[in-house]
């Protein structure tokens, strides 16, 4: 079971990094200029990287408190699922938002 609960804490840096690279790739695909492109696609993940640094990682500085923490956790893996939506993988973003789902129940469940 330990080698269950640890697959489930891989899929969950895993999922974090989707999260990073959708956005990213997202912003590098939206239409205007290039200096708009680069702009948002480094800003948006740097930002993203920085609110979970801050609020939702495990070490955080700034806990806050559990509903609050999974109402984020929700809106960055929210932003993740738009973004792979937005850029043209609608099936993609389906299976990521089911992994989040079933990912985020079982650390719920095994008290990860």
């Amino acid at each position: 079971m330990a080698f269950i609960k640890n697959v489930n804490l891989l899929l969950r840096l895993i999922l974090e990094l989707c999260v990073v690279v959708s956005v990213g790739y997202w912003g590098f695909h939206i239409r205007g200029g290039s200096v708009v492109k680069w702009i948002v696609g480094m800003g948006a993940p740097i930002i993203l990287m920085v609110i979970w640094g801050t609020f939702i990682a495990p070490n955080s500085a700034h806990q806050l408190p559990a509903p609050l923490r999974l109402c984020l956790e929700l809106v960055v893996f929210g932003i993740g699922a738009c973004a792979l939506w937005a850029s043209g993988f609608s099936n993609l973003a389906k299976v990521y938002s089911i992994c989040v789902i079933v990912n985020m129940f079982l650390l719920w469940y095994w008290k990860q």
